[in-house]
């Protein structure tokens, strides 16, 4: 899911060890926020498609507590 760039084997790697290709910071940490976020927005589609009314409630709390800033 995730395109990662290819770097040039005679590159000089004067970063973090972030920088080294193929080698996270933190192993496996990228392709699991990757599926969460997409499991939230997926979610999150389908609670506004059979519950149309969140919708609107969200909608309305927003402008209500946009009022609130306000006055």
């Amino acid at each position: 899911m995730t395109h990662r760039a290819r770097h040039n084997k005679d590159q000089d790697f004067l970063g973090t060890s972030a920088d080294v290709p193929r080698r996270d910071a933190v192993p496996g940490r990228g392709e699991f926020l990757e599926f969460l976020g997409l499991t939230l927005a997926a979610g999150a589609f389908v609670l506004f498609v059979v519950r149309p009314e969140v919708s609107e409630a969200l909608a309305h709390t927003l402008a209500t507590s946009a009022v609130g800033l306000v006055r």
